[in-house]
C-alpha cells in the first residue's frame, strides 16, 4: 500500500506541475500576442494612414491643372453654346483619365455651369454649392479638399477645388472641381473583412468603414447643438448620425455595450485637421488565436505527459519493459532532434552551408539557395570558392582556409560572393569545425550574414557624416559672421534695441540704450521698468508690452523717456519673440529718438493752423469787398441799363434792346459774384450755423453739378467753436468738389451726427473709386490738406475706396477736452 500512496502522490505532483507549467507558458504566450497584435496594428494603421493620405491627396495636382486650361476659362469667361461644348469635352477627358466621379466647374456665385454628369439624373449643371467650405476657400484664391456626402448624387465623395483666374486678374472668377468616390479610395486601402477601420471627421461622425452599419454614425454620443451644426452643413446628409454605442475614451482600448474590449489605434490624418483614422482587434479574437493553436499543441503533449507517468509507473512494476519503453522514447527524441536541427538550418534567415576537407559544398540550406539564386543540385559538390570574386577567393585559399583547418573556427569574415544572375553581395562568414573521433575536422558549419545593405548603409552614413562636417563648419562660419553683424548693428544703431522676458525684466540693451540709461547692460538686466523709471513711464512701458502678449503681434506706439537732458519722444515698435514650439518668451522693442521731428511738426502744424486762419480771414474780407464794393457797383449799373432802356424805348427801339442785354449780362455778374462770394465765405456759416451751412451747401452742390447730393442730421448737434465749424464745412466743400472731378458719381450723401462727445462727419458717392496706394501726387494733396485741417482741430479723417466701390471720407472730431479722436 506504502508503495501504491509514494506512485500516486508521484503522479499528481507530475500533474500538478505539467499544469502550473501550463498556466504560465499559455499566460507568457497570451501577452506576447496581445504585444504582437498590438505591433502589427500599429504597422497596419500606419500602413492604412499613409494609403488614405495617398489616395486623398492623388487628385490636388490635376484639379490644378484643369484650372488652367483656356477651355473652362472661356466658358466662364464668355458663355455660349460653342465654349460650353469645349468645357464639356475637357471635363469629360478628366474624369475618364483620373477615373473619379464628376469633374465641374462653378461660376463666382457658386452655380455649376458645365460638368461631366450633365446627361445623368443627377446632373450638377445648375446646382448651386456656394454653401460647401471648398467653394468658399477656393474662391478666396487658395485650392481646397473637402470630404463630404454629396447633396444631389447621395454619394460620398472627396472634392478637390481650385481657382480659375483670368488673364492678370488677382481675383477668381470661377473654380474648377473634381469629386473622386470614397468607395474608390476605400478599395485602395485595402480594408479586410477580419479588420475594423473607422475614418471620423472632428465631430466624431464615421465616413469611412468596412463596417457598412457605422456609416454616418457617431463614436461618442452627439449634443444637439453638434447635430445641429452638422445638419447646418450638411456635410453627411440629414442625420440622426446614432452613438455606435463602444466608448472610445480610454487612450489604448475600447469598450462596447456588452463589455468587450478593443485594442485601439488612433492616427490623425495629415493635410484634414481634426480627422483621424482608428484600427479595432478584438482582445477576445486575440486570445482566441493563442489558445485554439496553444490546445492543439500542449494536447498531444498532455496526453504523452500522462503515458509517461504511466509508463513510469509501470517501469517500477517491471523493469524490463520501462528499460524498452525508455529507449524508444530515445530514439523518437532523436528523430524529433533531428527534424528540428534540419527544420531550423533550412528554415532559419540566414545563409548556412558545410564544406568537407577538400572545400567541397556538402549541404546548404534553403535561405542560402534563394539568396545565391541556384537550385540545391547545382551547388552541392562544387568548390565553395566558386562562388567567390577573385579578391576573396585569393584571401580564402591563402589564409581563412588553412587558418581554419587549424583552429577550428573563424569569426566575421569578410567575403563577396557573387550570385547566379552576377550581382555581388557583402557578407560576414562565421564558422565551426566538426571533428572525428581522432580529433580532425572532417567538415564546417557555417553562417554568411548579407551586410550588402549595411555596407552601403556605413558608405552612405560616411558621406553622410562627411557632408555634416562641412556643412557644420560653414554653419560656424555663417553664425559667427551673423553673430559679429548682429553685434555691430547693436552697437552702432542710432535707436534703443532691447528684450524683456514676460515679467517685463530686462534681458538684454544696446549700446545706445546703455547711453541714455546712463548704466551698464549687466547692471539692466533682471531688472524691470519700476525698478529704472518713474511710475507712469514704467506702467505705460508695461502697457504697451502687455498689449504685444495679449495680441500676440507687433505694435507701433510713442513713448515717453525721461532724460537729464529733457524728455523724449520715441516711435517704438515691439514685437513678440518666440520658442522654437511658437510659446511667445518674450517682448523685443526698437525705439526711435523722434524728438526733433515731434518738435518740427508740432512747429509746421502751429505755422499751419495760423495759414489756413490768415487764409479764412483773407476769404471772408474778399467775399465782403465782392458784396459791398463790386455788388453796389454793379447794382448802380443795372439802375442805369434800366433808365436808359426806358429812356430809348421810342425813339430808338435796337438801343433799348441793346440796353435790356446789358441789364442781363449785369444781373447774371451780380448773381455770379454772389455764388463767390459765398463760396469764399458763406454767410449762413458765421449767421446760421455749420447745419444749415452744409444743408445750403448739398443744395446748391446739387444745382451745379447735377449729382444728387443728400443731407442728413442724424440728431442734434451741440454749439461748435467757429474753429471746428469752419473746418468741417471746409473739409465736406473739398470731399464734394473731388466727388464732382473725379469721381464720376451719380449720389453722394452728407451726414452729421454727435455720438459719444465726437461729431462724425461722413460724405460718400457711388462713383468708381480709386486705390490709395496709386493716387497720383498732385491729386493726393486734396486729401492730404484734409487731414492736415483734420489735425489742426484734434480731429482724425479715414479715406476708404476702392476701384469700382465708391468713396467714403469720414471725419471724427473731439467735442470736449479729454476726449480722444
Amino acid at each position: 500500500m506504502r508503495l501504491r500512496h509514494i506512485l500516486l502522490i508521484l503522479s499528481l505532483l507530475t500533474i500538478l506541475s505539467a499544469s502550473t507549467g501550463g498556466y504560465l507558458y499559455y499566460s507568457a504566450l497570451r501577452e506576447a500576442a496581445f504585444k504582437e497584435a498590438a505591433r502589427q496594428a500599429e504597422t497596419r494603421v500606419e500602413l492604412l494612414k499613409k494609403n488614405l493620405s495617398a489616395a486623398l491627396s492623388v487628385n490636388i495636382r490635376p484639379v490644378e491643372a484643369m484650372a488652367g486650361i483656356d477651355t473652362l476659362l472661356e466658358v466662364l469667361v464668355r458663355p455660349g453654346a460653342e465654349s460650353l461644348n469645349e468645357a464639356n469635352a475637357t471635363l469629360d477627358l478628366f474624369k475618364r483619365a483620373l477615373d473619379v466621379d464628376v469633374c465641374y466647374v462653378m461660376n463666382h456665385t457658386g452655380t455649376t455651369v458645365a460638368s461631366s454628369n450633365r446627361e445623368a439624373p443627377d446632373s450638377f449643371v445648375g446646382k448651386n454649392f456656394a454653401f460647401r467650405p471648398y467653394f468658399r476657400q477656393a474662391f478666396h484664391s487658395a485650392p481646397a479638399t473637402y470630404l463630404a456626402l454629396g447633396t444631389t448624387s447621395g454619394k460620398r465623395g472627396a472634392y478637390y477645388s481650385f481657382p480659375i483666374f483670368e488673364k492678370g486678374e488677382d481675383l477668381p472668377i470661377g473654380l474648377a472641381v473634381i469629386k473622386a468616390s470614397i468607395a474608390q479610395i476605400e478599395n485602395e486601402m485595402g480594408l479586410s473583412e477580419n479588420e475594423m477601420v473607422l475614418v471620423t471627421d472632428p465631430q466624431g461622425v464615421i465616413f469611412i468603414t468596412n463596417r457598412g452599419e457605422w456609416l454616418y454614425r457617431s463614436i461618442h454620443p452627439l449634443q444637439p447643438e453638434e447635430k445641429a451644426r452638422i445638419l447646418k452643413s450638411r456635410q453627411f446628409g440629414y442625420g440622426p448620425w446614432n452613438w455606435i454605442r463602444i466608448d472610445f475614451s480610454g487612450d489604448r482600448y475600447a469598450v462596447d455595450r456588452e463589455g468587450l474590449r478593443y485594442q485601439m489605434h488612433r492616427r490623425a490624418i495629415p493635410n484634414y485637421p481634426g480627422w483621424s483614422i482608428i484600427y479595432l482587434k478584438s482582445l477576445q479574437e486575440i486570445s482566441r488565436s493563442v489558445s485554439g493553436p496553444l490546445i492543439r499543441i500542449t494536447g498531444p503533449i498532455v496526453v504523452a505527459l500522462c503515458i509517461l507517468v504511466g509508463i513510469a509507473v509501470f517501469l517500477l512494476y517491471g523493469k524490463a519493459s520501462g528499460e524498452i519503453n525508455k529507449r524508444r522514447a530515445v530514439e523518437q527524441a532523436l528523430r524529433e532532434s533531428d527534424e528540428r536541427y534540419r527544420s531550423l538550418y533550412h528554415n532559419t534567415p540566414a545563409m548556412l552551408h558545410s564544406i568537407d576537407q577538400d572545400g567541397r559544398l556538402v549541404s546548404v540550406s534553403d535561405y542560402w539557395t534563394e539568396a545565391m539564386g541556384y537550385d540545391r543540385q547545382e551547388v552541392i559538390g562544387r568548390m565553395l570558392t566558386n562562388f567567390f570574386t577573385d579578391a576573396s577567393r585569393r584571401y580564402a585559399t591563402e589564409t581563412v582556409f588553412p587558418e581554419f583547418f587549424r583552429a577550428g573556427f573563424c569569426k566575421e569574415v569578410p567575403y563577396q560572393f557573387v550570385r547566379k544572375n552576377g550581382q555581388i553581395i557583402d557578407v560576414l562568414l562565421s564558422a565551426i569545425g566538426v571533428r572525428d573521433e581522432n580529433g580532425h575536422i572532417v567538415r564546417s558549419l557555417a553562417v554568411s550574414i548579407d551586410v550588402t545593405e549595411r555596407k552601403r548603409a556605413e558608405e552612405a552614413l560616411k558621406k553622410a557624416k562627411e557632408e555634416l562636417s562641412r556643412y557644420s563648419k560653414t554653419l560656424e562660419r555663417q553664425v559667427r559672421e551673423r553673430t559679429r553683424e548682429i553685434s555691430s548693428i547693436l552697437r552702432y544703431t542710432p535707436d534703443m534695441v532691447y528684450i524683456k522676458d514676460l515679467q517685463g525684466r530686462y534681458r538684454l540693451i544696446n549700446t545706445r540704450y546703455e547711453e541714455l540709461l546712463g548704466m551698464r547692460n549687466e547692471d539692466v538686466r533682471g531688472k524691470t521698468d519700476f525698478d529704472l523709471f518713474p511710475r507712469e513711464v514704467a506702467e505705460a512701458f508695461q502697457r504697451n508690452d502687455q498689449r504685444v502678449v495679449r495680441g500676440n503681434c507687433s505694435l507701433q506706439a510713442e513713448e515717453r523717456f525721461p532724460h537729464s537732458g529733457g524728455e523724449r519722444i520715441l516711435l517704438s515698435v515691439k514685437f513678440p519673440f518666440y520658442e522654437e514650439t511658437g510659446e511667445t518668451v518674450g517682448v523685443g522693442g526698437i525705439s526711435t529718438d523722434i524728438t526733433a521731428l515731434k518738435k518740427a511738426q508740432n512747429q509746421l502744424r502751429r505755422l499751419s493752423g495760423s495759414i489756413i486762419v490768415n487764409q479764412e480771414k483773407e476769404r471772408a474780407a474778399i467775399a465782403r469787398e465782392l458784396h459791398d464794393e463790386l455788388g453796389q457797383v454793379l447794382t448802380a449799373l443795372r439802375m442805369d441799363a434800366v433808365w436808359l432802356a426806358e429812356r430809348l424805348k421810342n425813339s430808338d427801339p435796337a438801343a433799348s434792346e441793346r440796353a435790356l442785354t446789358i441789364c442781363f449780362l449785369i444781373d447774371k455778374n451780380i448773381e455770379d459774384i454772389r455764388g463767390m462770394a459765398i463760396r469764399l465765405r458763406p454767410g449762413v456759416l458765421d449767421d446760421l450755423g455749420l447745419v444749415d451751412a452744409l444743408e445750403w451747401f448739398t443744395t446748391d452742390f446739387e444745382k451745379r453739378t447735377g449729382i444728387a447730393c443728400v443731407f442728413e442730421q442724424e440728431n442734434e448737434a451741440p454749439d461748435l467753436d467757429e474753429t471746428v465749424a469752419t473746418t468741417t464745412y471746409r473739409i465736406t466743400q473739398e470731399a464734394l468738389t473731388n466727388v464732382a472731378r473725379h469721381a464720376d458719381a451719380a449720389n453722394a450723401v452728407v451726414t452729421i451726427r454727435s455720438e459719444q462727445g465726437r461729431l462724425l462727419l461722413t460724405v460718400t458717392d457711388d462713383g468708381r473709386g480709386f486705390s490709395l496706394s496709386d493716387l497720383p501726387e498732385s491729386e493726393g494733396l486734396g486729401v492730404a490738406g484734409m487731414r492736415e485741417r483734420a489735425a489742426l482741430i484734434g480731429g482724425r479723417l479715414r479715406v476708404d475706396s476702392s476701384p469700382g466701390k465708391g468713396t467714403r471720407v469720414e471725419l471724427t472730431v473731439p467735442l470736449y477736452p479729454g476726449v480722444r479722436s
